[in-house]
């Protein structure tokens, strides 16, 4: 059955996450994820955590580069204890220009080191869990002592699962081949993109690892302009126009413009920021544009146009929180017709 995961609200306050969740958890979504934006995801997840009883809580993407992988390792370890099984960890590269410049932290190319996070944080899990020596020797990341009364008690509960945020060829491969999910970002999440791109690069990594049995799940995150009104829905979309302006000027996002013919775009939006001409920027971003990366519909229509686009490719996908808790009987509907048409 097709997960359907809460995305948590951008700029909300800490203390309203655990109300948010609750929410999540009454609407009937099975996942509620908390995001790096403006507070630390550890923490709201714990909120998250505190606040319900059987949803699953997880992180969409911990920027994990600018935190070391045993840090990582107890916030994990003590929420998948506090929840009793319910978090689950993912994991996010960010673009170069954000690792260094806004986190001072040293650029290394992502797929190679995030295979040594991942390598380095099961390693970490061994020790705690199974008493195994710690001794993890890689290129990024080396771990070698573990004090006993440091260390923390082996879980009752299941390991942590891991998944990782990807857009690209690279780390998608190794999504597949090491990965309990992988989490799309919202640029690169098509139905062409996961086609040609996402699906046989996560086959690839698979193959590459012989697994066939528990392969790693398919989670969509798209962009969305769900709502009860016309006038809401238009809102919605003007909001994308002006923020894909500023998120496709980034390059790492132009492959899925490229994908769909605009390969002009996205160097134009780059020069307009380097001119500090933002005004200019939403313009740019067509209803073409908008029409391909945004799903857009009343609610009575969503779960018709989501599984338009993605019946038989995910195995979930992200369904904004509503901000209105007016609307949230709407989206329990929404829900609920989403899993008999995604299965």
């Amino acid at each position: 059955m097709v997960g359907i995961w809460a995305q948590m609200r951008e700029h909300v306050a800490l203390s309203e996450v655990g109300d948010m969740a609750r929410r999540a958890e009454a609407m009937g979504y099975d996942r509620f994820s908390t995001t790096e934006l403006d507070h630390d995801p550890l923490l709201a997840a714990g909120a998250a955590v505190q606040a319900t009883q059987s949803i699953e809580v997880a992180i969409a993407g911990l920027i994990c580069f600018p935190r070391s992988p045993m840090t990582t390792a107890v916030a994990a370890w003590d929420l998948q204890e506090y929840s009793r099984g319910r978090f689950r960890l993912g994991l996010s590269p960010l673009v170069p220009e954000n690792i260094l410049q806004k986190f001072s932290t040293p650029w290394y190319p992502p797929a190679p080191r995030m295979r040594e996070y991942i390598d380095s944080l099961r390693a970490i899990f061994r020790c705690w869990q199974d008493d195994a020596p710690l001794n993890y020797q890689g290129k990024y990341y080396q771990f070698s002592r573990q004090q006993g009364y440091a260390k923390p008690k082996p879980l009752e509960y299941s390991q942590v699962p891991i998944h990782i945020g990807a857009t690209g060829p690279n780390l998608a491969a190794l999504a597949g081949e090491t990965a309990a999910a992988l989490y799309t970002h919202p640029t690169n999440t098509t139905p062409k993109y996961l086609r040609e791109v996402i699906q046989p690069n996560m086959k690839k990594g698979a193959e590459r690892a012989g697994r066939t049995q528990d392969r790693a799940l398919l989670i969509a995150n798209p962009f969305t302009a769900i709502a009860s009104s016309e006038s809401e829905i238009q809102a919605l979309r003007e909001n994308y126009r002006q923020f894909l302006g500023t998120v496709f000027s980034t390059p790492r996002y132009w492959s899925s413009l490229e994908m769909f013919g605009w390969p002009d775009l996205g160097p134009h939006l780059k020069q307009l920021v380097k001119e500090n001409r933002w005004q200019d920027m939403k313009p740019c971003i067509t209803d073409e544009i908008l029409n391909t990366f945004v799903a857009t519909a009343h609610y009575s229509e969503a779960a018709d146009v989501l599984a338009q686009w993605y019946g038989g490719l995910v195995d979930g996908i992200a369904i904004p929180m509503p901000r209105d808790p007016v609307d949230d009987k709407n989206v329990a509907k929404l829900i609920d017709e989403l899993r008999h048409r995604l299965q």
